[in-house]
């Protein structure tokens, strides 16, 4: 009978040490690789870092686009750009010129 109890009393003993563990395991695992989780935030950050250049590589276009709008402005007129353009929009070559495409120009 002494042994019963021994038994009984083992198994609650180990019962809670397994729960725990269970529990630890479980909250770990969760840690780990949960929503909120260490793998979810390193792809997270790695999604910042490329949202950031593409972002600073629109503020650098941007940037450049502005500088032309700004020579284009009455206040600063380029002329040598206002010609540029027209040519460009208007597709428009003098008599006596050539004109030599690039496939990378953006204009």
């Amino acid at each position: 009978m002494g042994f019963l109890i021994e038994i009984q009393n083992r198994i609650k003993s180990s019962g809670l040490l397994i729960f725990c563990t269970l529990l630890s395991v479980y909250f770990i695992f969760h840690g780990i690789s949960g929503e909120r989780g260490l793998l979810k935030m390193l792809y997270l950050r790695n999604e910042i870092s490329e949202a950031e250049q593409i972002a600073n590589m629109y503020h650098q276009e941007k940037t450049k686009l502005e500088e032309k709008v700004k020579l284009l402005s009455s206040s600063s007129l380029d002329l040598d750009l206002l010609d540029e353009r027209a040519r460009v929009v208007l597709n428009l070559v003098g008599a006596d010129e050539f004109v030599i495409l690039d496939a990378d120009d953006n204009h």
